[in-house]
């Protein structure tokens, strides 16, 4: 069964094209859910940006099912939720966490 995503694939603005792929869970893709953390880890291939969504909400049950994550364009993503495009040139490592609409950089230093 293919999951229903709340943005149609085939009707994106280009928010942020050619970031590449990313991880993001059901909460944001299918049910809409804005992203509430983001992080960006070490690619693990060259069409990896590195970048991981979730809204915040997931607990380790659910992020214990692979089921609930999806392995899609950046851009996918952006037009779930638009906040997070200004974040898209962090480097590695980054991470911001959103409070009342607004991410904060939450990265730990070296």
């Amino acid at each position: 069964m293919q999951k229903q995503y709340v943005v149609d694939p085939r009707k994106l603005e280009p928010l942020a094209t050619e970031k590449g792929l990313c991880m993001v869970t059901d909460l944001i893709l299918v049910d809409g859910q804005p992203v509430g953390y983001m992080v960006r880890e070490e690619p693990e291939d060259k069409e990896d940006s590195g970048w991981r969504f979730f809204s915040g909400a997931e607990d380790d049950r659910y992020l214990d099912n692979p089921k609930h994550f999806n392995l899609v364009d950046v851009n996918l993503v952006a037009n779930c939720d638009p906040s997070i495009v200004e974040q898209l040139d962090a480097p590695v490592g980054a991470a911001f966490d959103k409070h009342e609409g607004v991410f904060y950089d939450v990265s730990e230093d070296d």
